[in-house]
């Protein structure tokens, strides 16, 4: 007796296909355990990418927080820089000279510290003593004051009264006790302030005493084409921050002998020396360093005579206008070479970006800027075209006066068209 075997039906993948029961159709296999499990499994190169960006963005945030703890260091290293640039010309020349860097630079800064010092020194005296004469002079003063309203508004105030009101107010009380209380935050400005001008001259002095080495540690690492470049770029960068500083000074001089003639016109005291402090600040310290400038002589001219000060005042805004509008315009654009209207852009965006620093380097740096990029920029020859000069072509024929006795003309042959029109209705 022989037993019949049946094979199961495959399909094309070559497994047996699912065959009917007497109950219903037999579901279909399930997969291994195994290799649903590696099929579930995560790609290898995921866990590596996540940590990648992880690590990208904490570097990023590192680097942000890094950048904004030493934006200040930043800030003072490139003031240090554009006052290295600024005296070059003079420790070159001197080492030229057979002098070593180091000390040509030690001599400059020493003639500057010698300057600032005995400026500073003549002016904190002069300050002190019309201070004293004017806190000396103010009940004259006061008096003066109060007899003109008296005169003039029929009021009946008198010294004692404005004193006692004046001392017993709260303004008074407040303006104290917050003045004592913003002592420390003072001293504080202070100390920082020392402490930022120290670091400022201790890198302008390495840059300056330096330069030649650290312009051979920066074109080490640069091809001999980009070594060119970058030197060429440094040469024009002491060129025009030295011009820049020349039209300053130049500014400067004209401030301070415009406003040395009004002083002693008036008869203000210390004439000379306010006209130093106008001519220096106005010109090197950016956005308000013409209000600082002004007010000291107005200060001074008021101890003598009220109407002093507001003659200063006048004069100090009108000759404003002037060297805005007419003086450093010509003299920015002879000796930075850029347009007067280049300037003033670059120092509104220089003040937007660094504040007062920006708008003080920001003309030298615009100025080196365009005259490194110019080289590149490839120029033709303009054409001879009337339109060039801002002169319009005009076409023959087509002048005012032409236009004119056509139009005289159309006017007259209407008329014409009109009357005769007329005649031939009435004959009809």
């Amino acid at each position: 007796m022989s037993e019949t075997c049946t094979v199961a039906p495959t399909d094309e993948t070559g497994q047996a296909a699912p065959h009917a029961s007497p109950i219903g159709p037999t579901p279909p296999a399930r997969p291994p355990a195994g290799r649903a499990a590696s099929g579930a499994r995560m790609p290898r190169w995921l866990p590596r990418a996540m940590v990648l960006a992880l690590a990208l963005i904490a570097v990023f945030q590192l680097g942000s927080w890094a950048f904004h703890q030493l934006t200040g260091l930043l800030i003072n290293i490139l003031i240090a820089f554009f006052l290295a640039l600024a005296i070059e010309p003079a420790v070159s020349w001197m080492a030229s000279r057979g002098m070593r860097r180091g000390a040509a630079t030690g001599i400059v800064f020493l003639a500057v510290m010698i300057v600032s010092a005995g400026f500073v020194t003549l002016l904190g005296s002069m300050l002190a003593g019309q201070i004293i004469t004017m806190v000396e002079g103010f009940p004259d003063y006061l008096d003066s004051v109060i007899n003109w309203i008296n005169a003039h508004f029929n009021t009946e105030l008198r010294r004692v009264d404005v004193q006692e009101g004046l001392l017993r107010s709260d303004w008074l009380r407040n303006y104290v006790q917050n003045s004592a209380t913003g002592v420390l935050d003072v001293s504080a400005q202070v100390l920082g302030g020392l402490f930022q001008l120290l670091t400022i001259t201790l890198f302008s002095f390495y840059f300056a005493a330096d330069g030649p080495r650290l312009r051979r540690a920066l074109c080490s690492v640069l091809p001999p084409a980009r070594q060119a470049e970058v030197l060429r770029a440094w040469e024009i960068a002491v060129n025009k921050t030295g011009g820049y500083l020349y039209s300053r000074g130049l500014m400067a001089l004209i401030s301070g002998v415009a406003h040395y003639v009004l002083l002693e016109i008036l008869g203000v005291p210390y004439a000379p020396v306010l006209a130093v402090w106008v001519g220096l600040v106005s010109q090197f310290i950016p956005t308000i360093g013409t209000y600082l400038a002004g007010a000291l002589p107005m200060l001074i001219a008021f101890t003598v005579d009220p109407w002093y000060a507001l003659w200063v005042l006048i004069f100090v805004v009108i000759y404003q206008q002037f060297e805005n509008y007419v003086l450093q315009p010509k003299l920015t654009s002879k000796t930075v070479d850029i347009h007067p209207a280049v300037a003033f852009g670059s120092v509104v965006a220089g003040t937007a970006l660094l504040g007062a620093v920006g708008a003080l380097i920001a003309i030298p740096a615009v100025a080196t800027l365009q005259a490194f990029l110019g080289a590149y920029v490839k120029r033709y020859a303009v054409t001879d075209d009337p339109r060039v000069h801002g002169h319009r072509r005009r076409e023959p024929g087509r002048g005012a006066f032409t236009r004119l006795r056509a139009l005289w003309g159309d006017r007259d042959r209407l008329r014409e068209e009109s009357s005769e029109r007329s005649s031939t209705d009435d004959q009809h």
